[in-house]
């Protein structure tokens, strides 16, 4: 991971940018400290999310239920959600 300092990282921001897009990571330095690591942000996928979840217990019917009718909110506009609040 190439290191530069602050100074130069602010000088040449965009080249900074260009070389975290073509996949390199970067090290900023201030006085002689590392102070931050840029590197190129990761993808999510459906994948990350499925994995992120497996293992956890099946939500319960009442919060389903919520979801569901939340969505139907959301998907019909002639409701008024706050009619009866």
């Amino acid at each position: 991971m190439r290191s530069i300092t602050a100074t130069e990282a602010s000088r040449r921001f965009s080249d900074l940018l260009d070389a975290v897009e073509a996949g390199e990571g970067l090290t900023i330095t201030r006085g002689n400290r590392v102070i931050a690591e840029i590197r190129p942000a990761r993808r999510r996928t459906g994948r990350d999310l499925r994995l992120a979840l497996e293992g956890m217990p099946p939500v319960d019917e009442d919060f389903a239920h919520d979801i569901a009718d939340a969505l139907r909110l959301v998907r019909d506009e002639s409701v008024d959600p706050w009619r009866d609040a």
